[in-house]
Order: C-alpha cells, then sequence, then structure tokens
C-alpha cells in the first residue's frame, strides 16, 4: 500500500490531502482517480482529440502530465499555466498556445500577465513569435 499526494485549489483556498493507492494501482499505468476508468463516463480532451488515434499518448496525458506533473505542490496552476504559454510562445506552437490560454485564463493568470510574457518574449524567443501569440491571446482575451 502506498500513498499518492493530491492539492487542490479552489477561490484562493489550497486543500491538500494523500490517497491511499495499492501497489498494483501504484504500478499500473490506470489512475486511482481522475482520467478515464470503469466508473467515470465522460471523456477527458485528451480522449477526445486524439484517443481513438493514440490511446496511450491520450492516457499518458491524462495520467501522468496532468495527473502528476500539473499537481505536484512546487508550483501553482498558475504559475504552472504561465511558464507553459511562455514555452509555447517561444517554440511557437500556436495549436496548443489557444488551448493553454484558455486554460491559464481559468487559472486566474489575467490579459495583462500575458501581454507582459509576450512583450518580454519577443527580445528573446522573437518578434515573429510575438505577433504570433498577441493575435491568438487576443483572440482568447476578447
Amino acid at each position: 500500500m502506498t500513498h499518492i499526494a493530491i492539492q487542490e485549489e479552489l477561490d484562493s483556498t489550497t486543500v491538500e490531502w494523500m490517497e491511499k493507492v495499492s501497489d498494483e494501482q501504484y504500478g499500473s499505468s490506470k489512475p486511482a482517480s481522475g482520467g478515464v476508468t470503469d466508473s467515470t463516463k465522460e471523456r477527458s480532451a485528451a480522449q477526445k482529440l486524439f484517443g481513438d488515434f493514440d490511446p496511450k499518448l491520450a492516457e499518458l496525458t491524462d495520467n501522468v502530465l496532468y495527473g502528476d506533473v500539473w499537481q505536484r505542490p512546487g508550483l501553482s496552476k498558475r504559475d504552472r499555466s504561465l511558464i507553459i504559454v511562455a514555452a509555447l510562445i517561444a517554440l511557437n506552437r500556436p495549436e496548443q498556445l489557444r488551448a493553454h490560454l484558455q486554460l491559464a485564463r481559468k487559472n486566474g493568470v489575467t490579459q495583462d500577465e500575458v501581454v507582459e510574457v509576450i512583450t518580454q518574449l519577443a527580445f528573446y524567443a522573437g518578434w515573429p513569435n510575438a505577433v504570433n501569440a498577441i493575435a491568438i491571446a487576443k483572440e482568447v482575451f476578447q
């Protein structure tokens, strides 16, 4: 038997707890909670986007990326969103940027903060990347 640390934030209140999982659950790729299981009917965004074509990538997205990495206590979801947005701007990944800007907005990142990130990155990641990013940010925030 082992435990997984879980942290959730709602209305600026953070709640942390430990969830018991069996060694079998911990060692398998199936989530103890969240993701898509037999008892969960709603498919995740990854499952909807590409789960039928690449089920393993969708499973890893749900269970490892969003089920583990995004849940780590070292950074808030807001800060993680801001970091991901900056990385996607620097890499010029507009398809992913749109979705992550929407998530960043839900996680509390403001339009002013995104504008500052884009302006800063224009000098480090390139003017064309910044121009592409500002057009997408404008769509998301207006």
